[in-house]
C-alpha cells in the first residue's frame, strides 16, 4: 500500500497492523477503530482523516500531515511523531504516552484530557492548543512553543 491513493476510502476498523502505508493519501480517509499498530505512516497525507478510537501504538508517523485529523480517543504509545503537521488535530483523550513529538506542528490542537506522560515535546509548536486536563508529567517541553497555549493551573 506504500503510496497508495485511498482518499475518502472507508477502512474502517480494518486491521493494517504492520501495514506500509508511507506516502500514501489518505484525505478524509475513514480510519475509526482501525488497528495500525506498528503500520508505517511516514510521509503519508491524512488530512481531515478520522482516525477516532485508532490503535496506532508504536506506528512510525514522522512528517505526517495529520492536518484537521480527528485523532480522539486513539492509542500512540511508543510511536513516533518526528516533525508531524497537528495543525488543528483533535487529540482529545488520546493516549500519547512515551511518544516522540519532536519538532512536531501542533498549532491549534484539542489535547485536552489527552495523556502525554512522559512525551517528548522538544521544539514542539503548541502555540495555542489546549492542554486543558492532559497528563503532563514528565513530558520533555523544552524549547517548545507554548505560546496561548490553555494549560491547567496544576500542570
Amino acid at each position: 500500500l506504500e503510496g497508495a491513493d485511498l482518499e475518502g476510502a472507508n477502512l474502517e476498523g480494518t486491521n493494517l497492523e504492520v501495514a506500509n502505508l508511507r506516502g500514501a493519501n489518505l484525505k478524509d480517509a475513514n480510519l475509526r477503530n482501525t488497528n495500525l499498530h506498528v503500520a508505517d505512516l511516514k510521509d503519508a497525507y491524512l488530512e481531515g482523516a478520522d482516525l477516532k478510537k485508532a490503535n496506532l501504538k508504536d506506528a512510525a508517523l514522522e512528517d505526517t500531515y495529520l492536518k484537521g485529523a480527528d485523532l480522539s480517543d486513539s492509542k500512540f504509545r511508543g510511536g513516533n511523531l518526528r516533525g508531524a503537521n497537528l495543525e488543528g488535530a483533535n487529540l482529545e483523550g488520546a493516549n500519547l504516552k512515551d511518544v516522540t513529538l519532536e519538532g512536531a506542528n501542533l498549532y491549534d490542537a484539542n489535547l485536552r484530557d489527552a495523556n502525554l506522560r512522559d512525551a517528548n515535546l522538544r521544539n514542539a509548536n503548541l502555540q495555542d492548543a489546549n492542554l486543558e486536563g492532559a497528563n503532563l508529567k514528565g513530558a520533555n517541553l523544552e524549547g517548545a512553543n507554548l505560546k496561548g497555549t490553555l494549560l491547567d493551573s496544576d500542570s
